[in-house]
């Protein structure tokens, strides 16, 4: 509302200078952009990523099985002092390691060690995890909710990102024309400067 104010109090305003209502549509070109084309940005934006997450939620969905498995025996601890960052270690305690077996989707038998998903882990315990089809250990499949989320963050950082791309251009092209106007008023002051307050100057 400020800004179309000053654009229209500098319409006819004898006091206006060329820069003054060139200033007042620019920033009312910049209000326009922020609350219309960056949320429309934001909006294009968070649809085009919620569409291509939402489809490799679904291929994951496709691709990744939740399978049982059985805890074999407690995994062997590193030996003291060989982890890289001890003081990672005791800022964020791990999950047990164990070693366990399971079967994969196409039949094949597999072992590894995985964290334990009770603590303590007991041997002969059933659990499940997360593979692929040859019983390759994945992560766990993203959900449409978790696509959906990250889509709204992503749209609207793109949308503060345009809102403040457009903000930075006003100010620069308010910086350039506050350069031209004192240029303009030093020109003025050096021509009038040396008459002023003389007696009959300019006559």
């Amino acid at each position: 509302m400020w800004t179309a104010t000053g654009v229209w109090r500098w319409r006819r305003n004898p006091l206006r200078r060329p820069t003054d209502l060139f200033e007042a549509w620019v920033a009312f070109a910049a209000l326009i952009c922020v609350l219309l084309v960056a949320p429309a940005i934001g909006t294009v934006a968070g649809m085009e990523v919620d569409g291509t997450l939402q489809r490799a939620a679904r291929e994951q969905r496709q691709e990744r099985y939740l399978v049982p498995a059985v805890v074999v025996r407690p995994a062997v601890a590193p030996p003291a002092g060989t982890e890289a960052d001890p003081s990672a270690q005791r800022q964020a305690p791990q999950r047990t390691q164990i070693v366990a077996s399971w079967t994969a989707p196409d039949g094949s038998s597999h072992e590894g060690t995985v964290p334990a998903a009770e603590e303590p882990p007991r041997t002969g315990d059933r659990f499940r995890i997360w593979t692929d089809t040859q019983g390759r250990l994945v992560g766990r499949p993203l959900d449409a909710s978790s696509a959906s989320a990250h889509a709204a963050v992503v749209g609207l950082a793109a949308a503060l990102a345009a809102a403040a791309l457009v903000e930075t251009v006003r100010r620069l092209v308010v910086r350039r024309l506050m350069h031209r106007r004192y240029i303009r008023l030093d020109r003025a002051w050096a021509a009038t400067g040396p008459d002023w307050g003389r007696a009959g100057a300019g006559s």
